[in-house]
């Protein structure tokens, strides 16, 4: 059988821009291939556009260290790009003496990430810093900052098809069948078609573990088990007292509700946590009820009534409720032995930081 094309990557968000980027810029022939109508329009839009700098994930995992590399592949692209960015720097602030020996432990953690310029305050150097900020230390991050997501990903897309690539929207991957030379693809749309390609890239986010398991002769043990995790946001009425970034001490699902701005100046506060079974981007505006009481920790001056319903998004988690966060599981032939396959797993945050790091260790991995 003849390839139609070498490298197909499945997903147009962030990192499978990137992805397609890298691989086209180092020969490949890509063609993308979007369910969607246009880039980006799935848990790379619905999140807090933060570059993080590497403080949360443990030492020595995908997560870490593609966040640190990241972040400064980031900082630079965007640089040399013209798209927007912000070093606002962040505060992760402690109320309790429980919630300080959590910024202890995330400053050691962040050393042995590198973040070599992380510094714990104390009630008066924090306040110093945000009069209106409400703790009793805080643990300060310089380089974490915000980036325009929508102007990163057409600059990836306008980079990757400068090389070569391709992108089709409407064009849902259904199936897929492992093959002597490659893979013969199912795509579905108005127009169905079947097309074969020697390398396949899964970058489909949420959708990555089903699309997976529709890969015939891929052993269905390789996939892990996906849950989804909604998180709210909310947006205030009035302007926010703060310049910095602000983040309570992290919880068991996630890092809390925090307090983010855009590069508009429009403050949003989130995500909360809600593990659902199908997506649904709707925000009950009843969930205000927990944000006050969790805002009010860190901003007690935050006034009644002032919180409106924004926006959602839903994390692609591979662990269940309860369990700490998985690491990124990039799959490679070296895991599941199919030639040319590549999988994206639980790309949650920190993946908007990570994109162009994960991007290239997809391309050392696809020929393994």
């Amino acid at each position: 059988m003849s390839v139609d094309i070498d490298c197909v990557v499945v997903g147009a968000g962030v990192v499978g821009l990137a992805v397609a980027r890298e691989m086209a810029r180092a020969g490949h022939e890509v063609l993308v291939i979007e369910a969607g109508e246009a880039i980006g329009i799935g848990t790379s839009s619905r999140n807090s556009e933060v570059i993080h700098a590497g403080i949360y994930y443990p030492p020595g995992s995908l997560k870490a260290r593609f966040c640190v590399e990241g972040r400064h592949a980031l900082y630079a692209y965007c640089l040399s790009h013209g798209v927007d960015t912000r070093r606002t720097g962040k505060l992760i602030v402690a109320n309790t003496e429980a919630q300080v020996a959590q910024l202890e432990c995330l400053l050691k953690r962040g050393l042995e990430n590198s973040v070599n310029d992380l510094r714990l305050l104390d009630r008066s150097q924090a306040t110093a810093l945000e009069p209106a900020l409400e703790c009793i230390a805080a643990l300060y991050s310089p380089s974490t900052g915000i980036v325009d997501s929508h102007a990163l990903m057409l600059a990836l897309q306008g980079d990757a098809e400068a090389a070569g690539t391709s992108i089709a929207f409407h064009a849902p991957l259904i199936g897929a069948k492992v093959t002597a030379d490659g893979f013969l693809l199912d795509i579905g749309g108005e127009s169905p078609i079947q097309l074969s390609c020697r390398r396949l890239i899964n970058s489909a986010g949420l959708h990555a573990p089903a699309l997976a398991r529709s890969i015939e002769g891929l052993a269905p043990d390789k996939v892990p088990r996906d849950y989804l995790c909604k998180g709210s946001y909310f947006s205030v009425s009035k302007r926010v007292p703060f310049t910095h970034l602000i983040y309570p001490a992290p919880e068991a699902d996630g890092l809390g509700v925090h307090m983010t701005v855009d590069l508009g100046g429009q403050a949003r506060f989130g995500p909360d946590t809600e593990w659902v079974d199908t997506e649904n981007y709707q925000v009950d505006p009843a969930r205000a009820d927990g944000f006050y009481s969790a805002i009010r920790s860190y901003w007690p001056d935050l006034p009644d009534n002032s919180l409106q319903p924004g926006y959602s998004g839903i994390r692609p988690k591979i662990s269940p409720p309860g369990e700490p966060a998985s690491d990124f599981v990039i799959s490679s032939p070296r895991e599941h032995g199919v030639p040319g396959l590549i999988n994206l797993f639980g790309i949650e945050s920190p993946g908007l930081t990570s994109c162009l790091a994960i991007a290239e260790h997809v391309r050392e991995l696809i020929d393994i």
